[in-house]
């Protein structure tokens, strides 16, 4: 089965959490855009709808959906999103897209956070996949060189601009054994706006297509 059948498959899995009267949370990427393109399927059933990017507003908005704010809905019911990594305690790495900031403010408000994914995501430690993190342009040299002294690589992703107007550094070789206490570390360095590891608010539910269908997991 090709990785686009996989992510597609986790995706139809997850309209099954979708309730009548759920406040959906929807998150940005590939694998999520394939979420979209089935959601008119349950379009009844979703009595309001977030999202965690212009480019998934868009998407949804060409479905016929009106997308409200955050400040608007207030806490959610679900929120469902994609990741680049996910270890067995569903601590993720997101961030790829650029749309991580949105994205870790929805799974912060919602009550559950299910995440869909193909099975390559799937690792035993988080960071093989480079680290994406948000920052204010001015600062960007500054948490270079601190994330330097923590023998990780970052490189600018050049010619990028997140929906917030700030740049990101994409940081290679960092060794998260411990993704709760890294997040919290990286984050505490001024000019950070957020690191796209998602350790101290993981997901509830990761689906997982494989060769065999969709695998659940949860903690």
């Amino acid at each position: 089965m090709n990785v686009s059948d996989k992510k597609r498959n986790a995706a139809t899995a997850s309209l099954e959490f979708i309730k009548p009267g759920t406040s959906l949370g929807v998150g940005t990427g590939s694998t999520v855009n394939f979420l979209i393109e089935l959601l008119p399927q349950v379009r009844d059933k979703i009595d309001s709808i977030v999202s965690s990017s212009k480019a998934s507003t868009a998407l949804l908005e060409d479905l016929g959906f009106r997308v409200s704010t955050l400040n608007e809905v207030g806490d959610i019911d679900l929120y469902i999103d994609g990741a680049d990594e996910s270890n067995k305690r569903l601590q993720l790495i997101k961030g790829g897209g650029g749309a991580l900031t949105r994205e870790k403010v929805l799974a912060a408000a919602a009550r559950r956070f299910v995440c869909i994914a193909d099975d390559s995501k799937l690792v035993g430690m988080l960071g093989a996949f480079p680290l994406p993190i948000e920052v204010l342009p001015m600062a960007q040299e500054l948490v270079s060189r601190r994330i330097l002294k923590m023998r990780g690589h970052p490189i600018w992703r050049e010619g990028f601009v997140t929906d917030n107007g700030n740049h990101i550094l994409d940081v290679s070789d960092l060794h998260i054994s411990n993704p709760i206490e890294m997040e919290a570390r990286i984050n505490r360095i001024p000019g950070v706006v957020t690191v796209g590891i998602f350790a101290d608010r993981p997901a509830d539910v990761l689906l997982l297509g494989d060769d065999d269908g969709v695998r659940e997991m949860r903690v």
